[in-house]
């Protein structure tokens, strides 16, 4: 086996990564990923709604001008955008059906990226790249779907 020299500039540099590696393992930061993009989806869902999921006509007229999608009725896309918003975080929470959750607000995401925010690619972005590694790697260690053996 190799050996390889680390110079003593190097050495403190080293010693940080290794802590860091050390520090933060793939599972704690998938965990940090779900809840993070999951509160995101949350606090907008709870603007949609009134009590515990009523959609008033604001969030309908929302969804009719500012949030007009071209296919979509606006009443139809007010509930769907509000169920979404309510089910997959909380299912990210859990780490329940992580994959799925979050390619559905990734899918979600680019459908305001294109038709509703264009401009505001840099925070669409930063979701993508927060939903990325969980589609890709699911929902880490610390997730009901590793408890349930469905990833």
């Amino acid at each position: 086996m190799a050996t390889v020299a680390v110079s003593k500039t190097q050495l403190p540099y080293r010693r940080l990564t290794d802590l860091a590696h050390r520090a933060l393992p793939g599972s704690l930061l998938q965990l940090v990923q779900r809840f993070g993009i999951a509160a995101v989806f949350l606090q907008s869902g709870r603007t949609k709604v009134e009590g515990i999921f009523t959609i008033p006509d604001t969030t309908i007229e929302l969804f009719r001008s500012e949030y007009a999608l071209p296919l979509l009725p606006p009443e139809l896309a007010a509930y769907m955008a509000a169920g979404a918003e309510h089910l997959f975080p909380v299912l990210l929470v859990l780490g329940l059906f992580t994959r799925l959750s979050a390619a559905a607000l990734l899918g979600m995401t680019l459908v305001i990226q294109t038709f509703v925010y264009p401009d505001a690619w840099p925070t669409h972005l930063s979701w993508a790249g927060l939903m990325l590694p969980l589609i890709a790697l699911g929902g880490g260690k610390y997730s009901l779907d590793r408890l349930l053996k469905i990833a």
